[in-house]
């Protein structure tokens, strides 16, 4: 009721850009262009987790992208969903030509931050990417398949051992899902990868009954990430080409 109430508001009521706060614009071809004015890229934090699998990301975690995200997660502007579902879908590996289609599996949030939120952002995220890359023409199918097996600490603030340790062992395959995640290749998704842990968990939770996980996919990473694989090839950033307008 709550994400019903949500979406008419934004409908009837006039909203300022979300990214930069430009009057009677959800979200201004500026903002739209920091999230999918560029092409993904791969993305590896550092240091890096344990099974963590290649990570592509559509754009540095920052600035409008980080107000867009947190616009989005915490405050409930839940028609942001496809503009970030479009810069999600961006970054989702290429695939091998076959008719099965892949599964995108969205990192769980813990049940207390989703009553908190009132929605699932990262879920939410992952139907809007699905349906943009359905749209051409690339079978996927999103599958919540992970679950908290016990409760973990806020990881905010956390270093990257740290938060780690608090992942270690955190998820689990939801009941019959192990079957599924068997039969067709995972691609792990998430809104923001910060130190890795979280995708990490979440790739050993496939791993662990069978599943495949083929990459990952994230609307944003920090600019470091971005950086340490531009040094290790030798190139410089990517352009950044002009985008659609939301509203």
């Amino acid at each position: 009721m709550r994400e019903w109430w949500r979406e008419i508001t934004e409908l009837v009521l006039p909203a300022d850009c979300a990214g930069c706060g430009r009057a009677r614009t959800a979200l201004c071809g500026r903002c739209l262009a920091a999230l999918t004015g560029r092409p993904a890229a791969p993305v590896r934090p550092v240091p890096s987790p344990a099974g963590l699998p290649q990570v592509r990301a559509a754009a540095p975690y920052g600035g409008e992208v980080r107000s867009v995200l947190l616009a989005h997660k915490e405050r409930g502007a839940l028609s942001l969903a496809r503009p970030l579902g479009t810069a999600l879908a961006g970054a989702v590996p290429g695939r091998a030509p076959g008719r099965e289609p892949w599964l995108l599996v969205p990192v769980p949030s813990a049940r207390r931050s989703v009553a908190r939120r009132g929605h699932d952002p990262t879920r939410r995220i992952a139907h809007a990417a699905a349906a943009v890359l359905r749209g051409a023409g690339r079978p996927v199918r999103v599958v919540p398949a992970l679950r908290h097996r016990r409760r973990v600490a806020d990881q905010s603030g956390l270093p990257a051992g740290a938060r780690a340790a608090n992942l270690a062992g955190a998820l689990e395959v939801a009941g019959p899902a192990g079957e599924l995640l068997r039969s067709a290749p995972v691609v792990l998704v998430d809104d923001l990868m910060t130190t890795g842990a979280s995708l990490a968990e979440s790739a050993r939770s496939v791993r662990s009954v069978g599943g495949k996980v083929v990459g990952a996919a994230v609307v944003a990473a920090p600019p470091s990430a971005f950086r340490s694989r531009a040094r290790a090839r030798g190139a410089g950033p990517e352009p950044t080409p002009g985008a659609r307008r939301y509203r």
